[in-house]
This record gives structure tokens, C-alpha cells and sequence, in this order.
């Protein structure tokens, strides 16, 4: 087996209570990595086109990559994929911490689950031996409840992911949670879990995760930990909200759910940036063998919003998507949000924009006090916001209208609520303007997974050969972004965290890790190739769903249609048309359909999938 894997797949059949275990083929390691790589490979062989994502058909994963759990810099990745019951197409959620490593170490590369159970369960894997186990005790318990009981009845050593009581009511903005406060929070992907009834997986084990050359790895490691550079600085002393303030005085970040302007409508940024939360921090977290340790805990509050200390701190989404896109400057409100996300299991950006749509909504005439169970919900007021998240967290009165996001919200409410609901394809978008970072104008519109942050391009150490582009001009960046885009699937596939990735000196220091963990002698080139396969075959699984990305509407106010008159994105309107044309070309797809071409498919060695979109 290559260097890396553990070599086994574990799949569980929740319908009949059956486990079998499966070799993990070299070839589809070597073709798609990890991650969503083999996860879209697996699903778009075994998950039927029109499977209803919350019903038996849909196949829910858990899935490492090879540089999770190893010597390599940041390898703490794991991904969660299925059908997403949010867009219903292809999701993936992505999260850091300490499960990924320790699904390995317990003896597995990725866990799939069919059927659905009569009853709550949990899976249970201690050192290669799994077993499904009652949960029904757990079911109704939050996250941080659940992962307290299961680490006191089975060992302190264990791992947990889990969802809350969003996830089992089946919240269609739902969060698969681990560690207390680390989310794979996209895709809707812990509502999955819930209709299979499946509260928790847990992983304790002490196997080694084979490595081609681990002396190598071991003197890498201290060699490139020296040696990072970039953001880590800043990441070390604030995480995330250390970009809080740049990115709101830059256009970046949202206000006014997407419809406001930065100091016009919102100034009062410095009460929810980086300095003002990490005065509030108790202590630094860090990722599975992270040398950066951008998370961190908060001490306890018991004023207004009371929490117990050590939970999560916000990160930059969170702040961003509670606080400039609500008008928000209370950062203890924005505080308890974030830990009631937390506990009960939802994705802190969807559920932001759903409050700042009630709002909207709430402010324009459309909801009456009557229909908010009596909270006034204007701008700014952040016992409101604080009040309808834990609403929504437990579906509960006028939460549960927006306890599937925002798309599902505007249809319930009608009357021109839709033109406040602001997502794409049924996700909602994150804290970054695309006419401030172009390269999110096409990601958000045309990656598989619609409105995510963590597509695209990305940050790269220096050396990656990708063509220059002037990053201010919308036309002209594609085959640029196509390369860069690629790369970002390798990084996330293999299981690295982005943000330790792109502290590195060189893209050359990324390579040696993964020869030295692999065995593989892999080149930039061939990297550009699987990415691009990737890219493919979550596009395929998608065009087979009747999914085309060119009919998914991006909001006006988004793409700047009218644009602003002031603010940083003064007068800047999407070319929508001409950039997808651009993106199609470069990516060989057809320019009506969006559909990868035969030629492309077999080029990347899909065949099968060719026959089954072309014939």
C-alpha cells in the first residue's frame, strides 16, 4: 500500500446493522487522493441520479488523506460528502481538529454509510474493531454533550464527531461537529446524519500511519517549521479574526446583508476585530500537530449572553456573517451565537445570513412582529439576533422558518422575501465579496459546491506555475484560475490545512513532504492533472443530478447589479457571461451545459463517466 494510507474502508450498512470492511485500491489513491477526491469518485458510482439526500440511497462519507495524522505540516484534514439536501447536488463540508488524524490511527482511511437505522446509533472504532452501538441516550443531547459522554464512557483518547439536535431535527443548514467548536459546516451535510440517525462516530486507536520514507517526513518537518512564513504571524496572535477589520474596511466582508456599504451603514468594526476577541481568548488551540494554532477558547460570560468558558472562539465567518451583515457590533451576542452554533450542530455562515435575511425582512414589512414571535428584528439589535439563532437552532416558532436556509425561507414566506435571500443554489454565500476577490466571482458560481470560500485558486506558496494574470481584471484569469483552482483541490484532498500549506516557502517543500510521506514521485504537472479530474467528476455528479451552473442566479446586490454608487466596491459589476465563457473554454466544457466534454473526460481517464453523460 502506498505510503500515507492505512489501506482500509470501512463501510456500514445502517438499514441492517452490517459492517464490511474493503482494501482501498492503489489506483483510485493515486487518481483522487482523499477527501471529496475519492469521495466523489465512490459516491457517483454507488449514489443513483435523483437519490433523495435525505433518504436510504444517499450515501453519507468520512474520509482522511494521505497526509492526515502524518509528520507533514498541518495534515489534520478530514471531509464529510454526500448529496446535499441543500442544493441538491454534489456537498462536501471540510473540517480541522483531531478527529481526521485518529480515524486513521483507529484503522481506517474513510468510513461510508447507506440505509438508515431503526434507532439512534453511534459508530464505535477502537484500534481496527467497529461496532454500532445504541445512541438513544445521546439523541437530544448538543454536541458538546454528546462528545463529553461518549469521551468519559470510552477513554479521554477518543475522537468524536457529532451532530446536534439541528442535525437530528433534520435543519437543512446542519454542521457535522467535532472538538467542541470545529465545524464541517457547509453542504448541509449534518441533516444527512440525522435522517440516517446516526448521532456520532467515534475513533480511538494507536496505528501507524505508513510512511514511504519516515525519517525523511520526521526531518522536513523541522526543516519547513523553521521556515514558515507570510500570515502565520498574524494567525499565531488572533486566528482568524485577526483579518476582521482589513476585510471590512476593504469591501470584503458583507454588510447589511450584502445591500450596505462600510462606514456609511456600518463603522463601528474595531468592538468585533481581531485585539477586542482575543481579549476575551483564555487559551490558544491548535489542529492536530499544528504548528500555527489559530483556534482558540474564550472565557466564560455570565452577563447578558451567558456561556461556560472553553468554547470556541468566533472565526472570522462567523464575526463577519453575525456581525457587519447584521450591523452588529456586540461582540458578546456574536460570541453566544457562535456557541450556540456550536452546541447545537449548524453551520454558523448559513445560519448568519438567515438572521440578517429576517431582518431584511422584518425591516422592509414583509415579517410583522406576529410572525417573529414578538422579537423586534431591526438592524443591530443584538438581543434579537442572539434570540432567533437559538430559534433556529432548536427549530422552534419563527426559527423553524428559517432552519433550512434561506432559499427554503423565502419560499415559505413569499411576498418578495427572495430578494433577501442570498445564496446560491440554495447555499448560503460566505463572508467574502466577489467583486472584491474576483477569483470567488467564478468559484462561487461554478464550483459544484456553490458559495463556498475555501474554492478557487486560493493561496499558494511562491513557485506554483501557474500563468500571470492581472488579479484586478475580470476577463483574462482563467486558465489561471483553472491550474490554481486544481491545486487547491490536491492541498485539500491530501488532507492539509490551507493555511499552513501557504505559509510555506516554496510549493518545492509542499512536494518533498508528499514524496517523503507517499513514495509517490509526483510532479507540479501531474498535481494540475488530478485536480483537474476532480474538478470533473464532482462536475459530473452534479450535470447527472440536472445541475447546470450557468442557471444558478447570483443575487443582484452580489454581482453589483445596480452597482454601488460609494464604498470600496464603488461602480464594479460582474461580467458574469463573459467570465463563465472564459472558465467553460479553459475547462473544455460545453458552453450551453456547462457538461465536460468527452474529449476531456477520457483525457482524464473517465471513461465511464464519459459513456454515462454523452450516451
Amino acid at each position: 500500500m502506498t505510503g500515507g494510507y492505512v489501506g482500509k474502508t470501512l463501510w456500514v450498512d445502517l438499514s441492517r446493522g452490517e459492517l464490511r470492511e474493503e482494501h482501498l485500491d492503489d489506483r483510485l489513491c493515486r487518481d483522487f487522493l482523499g477527501g471529496y477526491g475519492i469521495g466523489a469518485r465512490v459516491l457517483f458510482n454507488h449514489v443513483p441520479a435523483g437519490t433523495d439526500p435525505l433518504g436510504e440511497h444517499n450515501l453519507l462519507g468520512f474520509i482522511t488523506g494521505p497526509l492526515a495524522g502524518t509528520p507533514v505540516l498541518g495534515g489534520s484534514r478530514y471531509t464529510v460528502v454526500a448529496k446535499s439536501p441543500l442544493t441538491g447536488g454534489w456537498g462536501d463540508a471540510n473540517s480541522g481538529g483531531w478527529f481526521g488524524p485518529y480515524l486513521k490511527f483507529s484503522g481506517y482511511d474513510a468510513i461510508y454509510f447507506s440505509g438508515i437505522s431503526e434507532k439512534p446509533v453511534y459508530l464505535r472504532i477502537d484500534n481496527g474493531k467497529p461496532e454500532l452501538k445504541d445512541a438513544s441516550l445521546l439523541w437530544g443531547k448538543d454536541t458538546f454533550e454528546t462528545e463529553d459522554a461518549l469521551k468519559a464512557q470510552l477513554g479521554r483518547d477518543t475522537e468524536v464527531a457529532c451532530i446536534g439536535p439541528s442535525g437530528e431535527k433534520l435543519s437543512l443548514i446542519a454542521a457535522v461537529m467535532n472538538n467542541k467548536g470545529r465545524a464541517a459546516g457547509r453542504s448541509g451535510l449534518g441533516a444527512v446524519m440525522g435522517s440516517k440517525r446516526l448521532k456520532a462516530v467515534t475513533v480511538r486507536g494507536n496505528m501507524r500511519v505508513p510512511l514511504a520514507n519516515e525519517s525523511g517526513a520526521q526531518e522536513l518537518r523541522r526543516k519547513y517549521l523553521r521556515e514558515l512564513t507570510g500570515h502565520v504571524t498574524m494567525l499565531k496572535e488572533f486566528g482568524t479574526p485577526g483579518i476582521m477589520l482589513n476585510c471590512a474596511l476593504t469591501g470584503d466582508a458583507p454588510v447589511k446583508n450584502w445591500g450596505g456599504v462600510v462606514n456609511r451603514d456600518f463603522s463601528e468594526i474595531e468592538p468585533i476585530a481581531g485585539p477586542a476577541v482575543i481579549a476575551r481568548r483564555k487559551n490558544r488551540y491548535a489542529c492536530y500537530q499544528c504548528p500555527i494554532a489559530c483556534g482558540g477558547h474564550m472565557e466564560g460570560a455570565t452577563g447578558e449572553y451567558p456561556y461556560e468558558a472553553g468554547g470556541h472562539k468566533p472565526e472570522y465567518e462567523t464575526l463577519a456573517m453575525f456581525g457587519t451583515n447584521c450591523l452588529n457590533s456586540d461582540l458578546e451576542s456574536i460570541i453566544k451565537c457562535n456557541d450556540l452554533c456550536n452546541r447545537y450542530g449548524m453551520d454558523s455562515i448559513s445560519t448568519g445570513a438567515a438572521v440578517a435575511m429576517a431582518i431584511e425582512c422584518y425591516e422592509n414589512g414583509i415579517l410583522s412582529r406576529g410572525d417573529t414571535d414578538g422579537l423586534e428584528m431591526t438592524w443591530g439589535n443584538h438581543a434579537a439576533i442572539v434570540a432567533l439563532t437559538e430559534k433556529i437552532s432548536k427549530r422552534e416558532g419563527v426559527g423553524g422558518l428559517f432552519a433550512d436556509g434561506v432559499k427554503v425561507a423565502a419560499e415559505k414566506i413569499g411576498r418578495g422575501a427572495d430578494r433577501y435571500a442570498i445564496h446560491i443554489q440554495g447555499q448560503e454565500l460566505p463572508g467574502h465579496d466577489p467583486k472584491f476577490g474576483l477569483h470567488w466571482a467564478i468559484a462561487y458560481h461554478m464550483d459544484p459546491t456553490p458559495a463556498r470560500h475555501t474554492q478557487g485558486p486560493g493561496r499558494h506558496p511562491p513557485g506554483l506555475p501557474i500563468p500571470a494574470y492581472d488579479k484586478q481584471a475580470q476577463l483574462g484569469r482563467q486558465p489561471g484560475h483553472k491550474l490554481g483552482h486544481s491545486f487547491n483541490h490536491v492541498v485539500q484532498c491530501l488532507g492539509l490545512c490551507t493555511f499552513v500549506y501557504s505559509a510555506l516557502p516554496h510549493v518545492d517543500a509542499f512536494m518533498e513532504q508528499t514524496r517523503a510521506v507517499t513514495g509517490w514521485d509526483v510532479t507540479v504537472e501531474e498535481f494540475f492533472q488530478t485536480g483537474e479530474r476532480i474538478t470533473n467528476i464532482r462536475q459530473a455528479f452534479n450535470i447527472r443530478e440536472g445541475l447546470n451552473p450557468l442557471k444558478f442566479h447570483v443575487p443582484d446586490r452580489v454581482a453589483g447589479k445596480p452597482p454601488f454608487q460609494e464604498g470600496p466596491s464603488k461602480g464594479i459589476t460582474l461580467d458574469e457571461g463573459r467570465m463563465d465563457r472564459e472558465y467553460l473554454e479553459a475547462m473544455d466544457w460545453d458552453p450551453v451545459t456547462a457538461r465536460p466534454s468527452q474529449r476531456k473526460l477520457e483525457e482524464l481517464g473517465l471513461e465511464d463517466v464519459s459513456r454515462v453523460l454523452w450516451h
